[in-house]
């Protein structure tokens, strides 16, 4: 190799790309007088861009590209998520290619995957096992609860003259309950065959994510050198290569989720074994391993994940102390407050490095433009973003438009 040249790390390379040589400035000093000296000088120039491109092809971009968003659609999320699924499976399927081809590290990466859930399903399958059957072997004393108090505000009502039927002699709620949903049958039928379209499309959806997020696994390499050739020319260590970048960034913000809903599950567990304890919520030491751990799984929906956590145990305390549904909602009120203030903007800001104003507003745009899915996708999306506008301002200078002013 001529001494005015040095090769790129390793690390930089995906597996199979043959390494490029990366030239040094004049008057570096060979590669024999050490690697890690020569890469530090091999500083790349930063391309320029033309005012005339700034004028007109960039503007034309950014609508051709916001046209685009809206005709793809649905679609657009099925992308999305399956370049999100093919960046965080992509480390591991390379550490696995050195042992396995890479065919089979791919399928070994999902597989992984798959055990460390069915691991912590394992680990965690006794306690919510028990705590079911719990709930379950007391719903009937539930059912008499909720009868008793129904027909304690129905005489309360009477009592007062307000001639509202809530229950009537003879009939138990579940009687009533099944009376109105024989009434309502036809409702029930429409309302299903919708739930069962929209299953129907969301599991062809979540088909077509994995195979495509298979696919791009598959052609990780060719989409790395595309990037590579598409983005101005990085200095070859893995800090400055561009695909690394990215790959970086979205683990990161999967790390931070899983932090995340890890601390608000227990959390929320802890706060329901010490009312338990107190006696504010009797149930609450029964099944707090179960609702903490349904609590921390509707954390990683954002906006309505929160809502769908607190359910469970409210229905519990209205069905069996309805003095303690009060307190845990006001419980769960503190813990959201807790979670939008102080817990959810430090843990983004130290994972994603982004401004808490902008994790809120990618959340919000994600759910306007594509619903729960979207709001998903928002900030792996934003964590993408970030990486290409920080590794775009180290290699790209806008030429400046303002005339120099003539010497006097």
């Amino acid at each position: 190799m001529n001494e005015t040249e040095v090769q790129p790390h390793e690390d930089t390379l995906a597996p199979g790309e043959l390494p490029q040589a990366v030239p040094l400035p004049e008057g570096q000093p060979p590669a024999h007088a050490g690697r890690a000296e020569a890469l530090a000088g091999a500083l790349v120039a930063p391309a320029v861009v033309p005012r005339w491109v700034q004028l007109v092809l960039a503007p034309l971009a950014i609508v051709g590209l916001w046209e685009l968003a809206g005709a793809l659609g649905q679609l657009l999320v099925v992308v999305l998520g399956a370049a999100v699924i093919a960046l965080i499976l992509n480390p591991l399927a390379r550490q696995i290619e050195r042992l396995l081809p890479r065919g089979l590290a791919i399928a070994a990466s999902y597989l992984a995957i798959l055990l460390v859930f069915a691991g912590i399903g394992l680990l965690l399958s006794a306690p919510v096992t028990d705590q079911l059957t719990h709930f379950t072997n007391h719903l009937p004393q539930f059912v008499r609860r909720v009868n008793h108090d129904l027909l304690g505000i129905q005489t309360f009502l009477h009592s007062h003259g307000v001639s509202i039927q809530i229950a009537q002699q003879g009939h138990t709620a579940l009687q009533t309950l099944q009376k109105q949903l024989l009434k309502s049958s036809g409702s029930i039928l429409s309302f299903s065959r919708d739930v069962l379209g929209q299953l129907v499309t969301i599991s062809v959806d979540l088909i077509l994510t994995f195979v495509l997020s298979v696919y791009m696994l598959v052609y990780a390499r060719q989409i790395g050198a595309l990037a590579r050739r598409l983005m101005p020319a990085g200095d070859g260590t893995p800090t400055d290569d561009y695909p690394l970048m990215v790959q970086h960034a979205v683990s990161g913000y999967v790390r931070g989720q899983l932090l995340f809903s890890l601390i608000m599950g227990s959390s929320a567990g802890v706060v329901l074994e010490v009312m338990g304890l107190l006696g504010l919520f009797r149930d609450g030491s029964h099944y707090a391993v179960f609702f903490g751990l349904f609590y921390g799984l509707m954390e990683l929906i954002p906006y309505i994940g929160p809502i769908l956590g607190a359910v469970p145990p409210l229905a519990v305390a209205l069905a069996t102390q309805p003095i303690a549904a009060l307190w845990l909602l006001a419980v769960f009120v503190a813990l959201q407050q807790l979670e939008g203030h102080l817990i959810a903007p430090q843990v983004f800001r130290i994972s994603l490095r982004i401004n808490p104003i902008l994790v809120i507003l990618a959340l919000l745009l994600g759910y306007q433009a594509y619903g729960v899915p979207g709001a998903l996708l928002a900030l792996p999306v934003a964590t993408v973003l970030r990486a290409t506008v920080i590794y775009l301002r180290r290699h790209l200078v806008l030429e400046p438009w303002s005339a120099g002013q003539p010497h006097l």
